[in-house]
């Protein structure tokens, strides 16, 4: 589920700047009537199409903007749309505010096991030979050294895997994506930052995650190594046509066509992996943005994939009796 995630970037310790990736968007790739199919599953999840929202209830306002965690000069409009609003709220909620980093940055010094295998076999032991080059490869390409990757854990090399080489080249300390743009400004007009969930939240899931698992996700995106660049380039083409529910169903659609890899078993475990990732931590944030929104207005900004869906955000506020109106987002 390389495009799923590639929404995780935010909560890395570094966060990729924009480079001259010339990715092709492998979805206009696809012939028209597979196109059709992947475009007609997704809108038939509820809030499908669109990245700028709001949720009123009563006098409880909540803007909701869904980002992506990497940067891209087209992502100025977006910032310069949505700084009205942000003026007016009293807390901008995210993902991971600086507070968090920081405490991130600490606790993968002090805890090594968060990010890398601590004991038992590596991954140059654990892999098919073949899959071993492919990823040592990768990692050169991306200046990981191929010892300390070995040592890493498996469902974090998949997050590096998920950011092409043309990327990790320009790898910045603080990153520019969208989350970290709205946090400066929100810093700039004294406007305070809390977190949606604890700073080590994914880390803990992915921990979580049986060691089988997190080889076999490893395995899926060795596959797709090659396509790095044009996975990237798709992810933002369908961010910026508002469309993040399609990167859900071409994600599903590009597991399934792995070597060994069946449709019936890409989507029971893109279920697994929506559950633990997704639909779960949406779950989590509702009381969240609901206590925030008792104290005064709200702007919260989190992964674009978290919206749409049953038990995406917005479906999860409409349940809980907010009104929900999209709201024009900057045409790229």
């Amino acid at each position: 589920m390389r495009l799923l995630i590639a929404g995780l970037l935010a909560l890395l310790p570094l966060s990729p700047a924009f480079a001259a990736c010339n990715g092709q968007d492998q979805l206009a790739a696809l012939p028209p009537a597979t196109q059709a199919e992947l475009q007609s599953a997704a809108d038939a999840a509820p809030f499908a199409r669109g990245n700028y929202w709001r949720a009123t209830r009563g006098d409880e306002v909540v803007t909701l903007l869904g980002t992506v965690h990497i940067d891209d000069p087209r992502l100025d409009a977006v910032v310069a749309a949505a700084l009205p609003d942000l003026k007016t709220s009293t807390v901008l909620l995210v993902e991971a505010g600086p507070e968090e980093q920081a405490k991130l940055q600490k606790a993968l010094a002090s805890d090594p096991s968060l990010m890398f295998i601590t004991e038992g076999p590596t991954l140059a032991e654990r892999l098919p030979g073949a899959d071993w080059q492919t990823l040592k490869a990768a990692f050169a390409a991306r200046g990981v050294p191929a010892f300390l990757g070995a040592k890493m854990q498996p469902a974090y090399v998949s997050l590096v895997l998920s950011i092409p080489p043309c990327a990790t080249e320009m790898m910045q300390g603080n990153g520019n994506g969208l989350d970290q743009r709205l946090i400066g400004r929100a810093q700039a007009q004294d406007i305070p930052i809390r977190a949606l969930e604890p700073f080590d939240t994914v880390f803990k899931l992915i921990r979580a995650m049986p060691s089988d698992d997190q080889i076999e996700m490893l395995e899926m995106s060795i596959a797709l190594e090659d396509q790095a660049a044009d996975s990237f380039a798709t992810l933002l083409q369908a961010y910026f046509a508002e469309n993040a529910r399609l990167m859900w169903e071409f994600s599903l659609w590009q597991s399934a066509q792995t070597p060994g890899m069946t449709p019936e078993r890409a989507r029971a475990e893109a279920q697994q992996m929506d559950e633990m990732l997704m639909s779960g931590r949406n779950r989590a944030w509702i009381p969240v943005i609901e206590a925030a929104a008792k104290e005064g207005a709200v702007f919260a900004a989190f992964g674009a994939l978290h919206l749409a869906g049953p038990e995406g955000v917005l479906a999860l506020l409409q349940q809980q009796g907010f009104a929900i109106e999209r709201l024009p987002f900057p045409s790229p």
